[in-house]
Formats: C-alpha cells, sequence, structure tokens
C-alpha cells in the first residue's frame, strides 16, 4: 500500500482565505498577516484607507497582495477567460489553480444581506493527485486525477462571479506554454 503525501492545509480564519490561498499553494506557512499587510503598504502608501484589504484588519486581501506575494516568490498569475474549455490547459506547466468565487457573508447561521464578498482558494498536486485546498474545508478534498481535477474547475466556473487564476513560471507566462490549442491533446 503506497503512502499518501502529507497535505499541508489552513484552515479559515477570520477573512484570511487571501493568505490561506498563498500558504496552502506553497504547502507551508511562508506568509503571515503581517506579511500581507506590509505588501498593502507597499502597494497603497500613506492612506488611512487601504483599497486592498478589509478596514477591520481581518485580511479580505484583493487579487494585488495575492500577485505581489506570489511575485516576491517569482511566480505569475495568468488570468484564465472562463469562456475557454478547461481542457486546454497544460496543466503539466501549472503550480497551482486559485479560484475567485462568491460567498454569503454570515453571521452565525443567518446570511447577512448586502454583504457578499468573494472567496479564495486553491487547487493543486501533491504527489500524485490534485487536492482543493479550500480553507474552509474541514481537511483538503482529494480531487483525484487531472481530468477530475479539471471537470471540478469547470463546474466552479459555472457561477457567474467565478473566476481561475493559473499560477505559473514567468517562462511558462512568456512563451504561453500553459495554454494548449487543441484541448484534446
Amino acid at each position: 500500500m503506497e503512502n499518501s503525501p502529507t497535505v499541508y492545509h489552513e484552515r479559515q480564519k477570520k477573512m484570511l482565505c487571501g493568505l490561506h490561498v498563498l500558504n496552502n499553494l506553497f504547502q507551508e506557512g511562508l506568509f503571515t498577516q503581517s506579511d500581507l499587510d506590509d505588501i498593502c503598504n507597499r502597494l497603497t502608501p500613506s492612506r488611512v484607507f487601504n483599497p486592498h484589504k478589509s478596514v477591520l484588519g481581518l485580511g479580505n486581501y484583493d487579487i494585488n497582495v495575492i500577485t505581489s506575494a506570489l511575485q516576491s516568490k517569482t511566480l505569475c498569475l495568468i488570468w484564465f477567460d472562463r469562456r475557454k474549455d478547461v481542457k486546454c490547459i497544460n496543466t503539466d506547466q501549472i503550480k497551482g489553480f486559485i479560484l475567485n468565487v462568491p460567498t454569503d457573508f454570515k453571521l452565525g447561521f443567518v446570511k447577512v444581506p448586502f454583504m457578499d464578498f468573494k472567496h479564495w482558494y486553491v487547487v493543486r498536486k501533491v504527489g500524485e493527485l490534485y487536492y482543493n485546498l479550500d480553507s474552509k474545508l474541514p481537511k483538503p478534498d482529494e480531487l483525484g486525477t487531472n481530468e477530475e481535477m479539471l471537470n471540478f474547475v469547470s463546474e466552479k466556473l459555472t457561477a457567474s462571479e467565478s473566476h481561475l487564476l493559473l499560477v505559473v513560471e514567468p517562462d511558462i507566462e512568456k512563451d504561453g506554454s500553459w495554454y494548449r490549442e487543441d484541448p484534446k491533446s
């Protein structure tokens, strides 16, 4: 019997899903809330209200913070056009799949009206299998093979406000080798 790999998985705290996306992607606690707050301050210095995070200091980091954090580790983000078939993604070239999906804001069990937020989470390969590392899950969700993972991602993109970002190395972004013209190959 094969030993399954240890999968690093941070659980949701406050509104720190952007932080959890990064650490779950890198499979270690590489970034802290303070690190991401510092990035926010570099992106928009000398402002009382920082547009890149929650006013309350709970997190809710935007894509600019995630992009900057990834760039500090020499990685790039590619926005995937959800109108395309996910099978055109050359998954061998992808470090991780970041999803941004709508989510309700709740106080306990009560949904707060007019408080809709977007939630970040990452899907990535650990060992031979793909995992959904959503910080709202109690543990990593094994998605399985490449085909099963792409089916999962495709299903998530059916929600009108969902987005997919591909984490790649700079040379992959530059040469476009993340994309296959023929999704069947």
